[in-house]
């Protein structure tokens, strides 16, 4: 019988993580409601005219797609009048917001509501990024600092592609990383992928990095990647893939092995990725399929945020991988 993605299944994983409430079930189901209504909006993208620009600049000084806010949007909806979910932040607004209903929610959400939406004017891949916190608990209203939290204090996170088909995978801990697939035809995401793991032999690994920006690495960047476009690194042989939509390029490399790098560019060392909305859920789900993440020097899930919309470079793969490009770039 297959097994979807329902309350029991994620109430079953959360009995295996100390401290983890039931609650939360219904946080991760109303993500994945919010996913299947950004799949058919996608779907449905060029033939209602949702394919360019609105006009508007974000926090993040982007031009906005009508489809990252209409995706941002359905986030706000679907949480509504939930009473689970305090306040959410998204790198699409400058500050938090606080939910219709919210006043006594358990958790606070962080998310990209579509992460590569320039890719849907070419039929690319996407996809939405979500970290949930626990809010503290002492009463009081949410501020920002309560969303300034390390990586290692999530109480789940995850991702959603939209490609061929819409995948849903997420974890709360526990060593355990789970994926699901839309069957379109009902509206329902099956389990397809149980307990995934980074693969250890490396037949198909790769390596996904945007060489056209090399010469704005540092040197020591700059000499790592060769040596992955080389094979000389220790880690063997990489094929090279990157398609400028971070989720789908995760997502290779997490069921085929690799790394995906972002590096801080020498006039630009932070780099280009959001710390809350991309890393530190990518970095959750790394660590807990057995992976690494790292900013060049320290692990993901160590840094300390001090802004909403701090960033960071990002080495995220396959421990041996990540491990890898940390040593040659420290020569």
């Amino acid at each position: 019988m297959a097994v979807t993605l329902g309350e029991q299944f994620i109430i079953d994983q959360q009995a295996k993580v100390p401290g983890a409430t039931g609650v939360l079930s219904t946080v991760i189901n109303r993500i994945s409601l919010a996913g299947r209504m950004i799949a058919l909006e996608i779907m449905r993208a060029g033939f209602v005219g949702k394919l360019g620009l609105t006009g508007d600049v974000n926090v993040q000084d982007e031009e906005v797609r009508a489809l990252d806010a209409i995706s941002n949007e359905i986030f706000q909806r679907v949480f509504a009048n939930m009473h689970v979910v305090h306040a959410m932040a998204s790198e699409e607004m400058e500050d938090i917001a606080f939910v219709d209903g919210g006043a006594d929610g358990k958790y606070l959400i962080l998310y990209d509501p579509l992460d590569g939406s320039g890719n849907v004017e070419v039929d690319g891949p996407m996809g939405t990024i979500f970290s949930v916190l626990r809010r503290p608990d002492d009463g009081r209203k949410a501020t920002v600092d309560d969303f300034l939290r390390k990586g290692s204090e999530q109480v789940a996170a995850g991702y959603i592609l939209y490609g061929p088909a819409t995948m849903f995978v997420y974890t709360v801990g526990g060593g355990k990383v789970h994926g699901f697939t839309l069957d379109r035809a009902i509206g329902t995401f099956f389990v397809t992928h149980p307990d995934i793991r980074f693969p250890e032999d490396g037949k198909k690994a790769s390596y996904a990095v945007n060489e056209a920006n090399a010469s704005k690495w540092p040197a020591a960047t700059r000499r790592m990647v060769e040596a992955f476009r080389n094979g000389e690194t220790r880690c063997g042989k990489r094929a090279a893939r990157y398609s400028g939509a971070l989720v789908f390029d995760f997502h290779r490399t997490l069921l085929q092995g690799g790394i995906y790098m972002y590096p801080g560019e020498e006039k630009k060392p932070e780099g280009k990725l959001r710390l809350l909305y991309e890393a530190n859920p990518l970095a959750m789900v790394a660590r807990h399929a057995g992976g690494m993440a790292t900013d060049g020097e320290r692990e993901i899930l160590d840094l300390q945020p001090t802004k909403l919309h701090q960033r960071c470079p990002l080495f995220i793969g396959s421990r041996a991988d990540v491990e890898e490009a940390m040593r040659l770039m420290r020569g």
